[in-house]
């Protein structure tokens, strides 16, 4: 049966879709369906044919049936604003991580205790309170580490702004002064 009438249910198909795949999958559809009803099939003429391009007026049918409420589930749908470029995060988040390692650098070089009350207040945003609680220290030596923290900090800070080897003292400004223009 399939020999004798797959390539005319396959034609009919496609010149119904104009899509060769959805003409594959509608003839596996046809032919699945007839074996299915095989017990149930009362041929009247010498071909099964008829029935069988009946069987694919049905399966065209709940096709673009399902195609129709698909196009229209996707329609209810709210439009999409904006698209983003994920190549902008990715190298937002490699600058970000760049920054980062230069600021810990910095903050490497400050005694342990500066740099535990530093992340902390600055980094975690607690209290001076809540500060001396998680370190269990006094909250005036809290203040005054921050303090002395935030002074060192300045202080790498702008020896990192030192110009390399090869620079003298005053080429300083015109080096970082093309620096921040680039």
């Amino acid at each position: 049966m399939f020999d004798r009438h797959a390539r005319s249910v396959y034609n009919h198909c496609f010149r119904r879709t104009a899509n060769w795949s959805a003409a594959e999958d509608l003839t596996s559809v046809v032919f699945l369906e007839a074996w299915r009803r095989r017990r149930q099939v009362r041929i009247s003429s010498d071909s099964l044919l008829p029935w069988l391009l009946g069987v694919a007026n049905n399966a065209l049918r709940n096709r673009s049936r399902s195609l129709r409420r698909h196009q229209a589930a996707i329609g209810r749908l709210p439009p999409l604003t904006s698209v983003i470029d994920p190549a902008e995060e990715v190298a937002g988040r490699i600058d970000d991580e760049q920054r980062m390692r230069e600021i810990l650098a910095v903050v490497n070089r400050l005694p342990r205790a500066d740099q535990e009350v530093l992340t902390l207040c600055v980094w975690s945003g607690l209290s001076y309170e809540d500060a001396a609680v998680a370190l269990n220290i006094p909250v005036g030596t809290v203040r005054s580490r921050l303090s002395r923290a935030r002074a060192r900090m300045k202080k790498l800070s702008g020896a990192e702004l030192e110009p390399r080897s090869g620079h003298r003292r005053s080429e300083r400004h015109t080096a970082l002064r093309k620096r921040e223009e680039l």
